[in-house]
């Protein structure tokens, strides 16, 4: 199975304890297209400026990754910069620059319109139903938001969800989507307004995958040092759909293992900055790490 991916692109300013990066690539697009195109091949729609040289993503040459939804406007493209602390899960915002993204209207190729699987990046929500209203009949449709959209776009957002089998969410935003601070029953209520799965993520503590039927905890796995979280959540996505539609399979045990691959890709994703560890990073190391976390997990 193939995937469309439709997100935002961007140059992110990164300031950590260990280092400072200026203009490095990111957004929710590439970090997830370059996860999950170590499964099957992807599918990008996204905006740019005309400061960005697309040398920068040099990574999808070795890898199935379409870029013929890439689109170029004048002006410039979308910047991001935010400042992390010894404790990763703790992060300051510094700027958003919109830029060309401001008024990113998503047309989707026309050979990218049967795609079998869309991921849905966090981007607005009126933006994500005018994506699904351009596709036909995907097999699985996979919803990624964010707190600005669940307080300002919250109409536009429960039909998008409502039209998605799976959403993925923080803990965070779960419980500002549902009201509730625990999460099972935040996980309950999405449920209740739509899709068949709910997933949830809980950062270094790990991930909760929901259904009718199932409910199923994964840990993170132990990074030794975590040097740029940026991205890891669209990573983890990225891996989890890539091993859906790598698999072919939507059943509960391959949505267990889809879980973990995520996890994996995550991990492998904050050990450097931007795509730099995951731009040379093997297949077999991902199967090695999966096999690890099973070690963990077994008693």
């Amino acid at each position: 199975m193939n995937i469309l991916v439709v997100g935002s692109i961007a140059f992110d300013t990164v300031e950590t304890p260990h280092q400072s990066f200026l203009d490095s690539p990111g957004g929710s697009a590439l970090y997830f297209s370059n996860a999950a195109s170590f499964f099957a091949p992807v599918n990008v729609v996204g905006v740019v400026g005309e400061d960005f040289d697309l040398k920068v993503i040099d990574f999808g040459k070795n890898r199935p990754i379409n870029f013929d939804g890439l689109y170029t406007e004048k002006g410039k493209t979308f910047r991001w910069g935010g400042r992390y602390y010894d404790d990763p899960n703790k992060r300051d915002t510094l700027f958003t620059h919109l830029n060309v993204f401001e008024n990113f209207k998503p047309e989707i190729p026309k050979h990218f319109r049967n795609s079998d699987i869309v991921f849905l990046a966090n981007i607005d929500p009126d933006l994500q139903l005018q994506v699904l209203n351009q596709i036909t009949d995907p097999k699985l449709v996979v919803t990624d938001t964010m707190n600005f959209w669940i307080s300002g776009k919250r109409s536009a957002l429960d039909e998008v969800i409502k039209q998605s089998n799976i959403i993925i969410l923080n803990d965070e935003e779960t419980q500002q989507l549902t009201g509730e601070t625990n999460l099972t029953r935040g996980g309950q209520k999405i449920l209740e307004m739509g899709p068949d799965v709910v997933v949830v993520k809980k950062g270094e503590h790990g991930a909760i995958l929901m259904s009718k039927d199932s409910y199923f905890v994964a840990p993170a796995f132990p990074v030794q040092k975590v040097v740029d979280p940026t991205g890891a959540g669209d990573s983890f996505a990225g891996g989890f759909v890539g091993y859906l539609a790598e698999n072919e399979g939507f059943e509960d045990s391959e949505l267990r293992k889809a879980i973990i691959y995520g996890t994996v890709v995550a991990s492998f994703c904050v050990e450097d900055f931007s795509f730099r560890r995951l731009a040379g990073l093997k297949k077999e190391e991902l199967n090695k790490r999966y096999s690890s976390i099973k070690k963990i997990t077994t008693y």
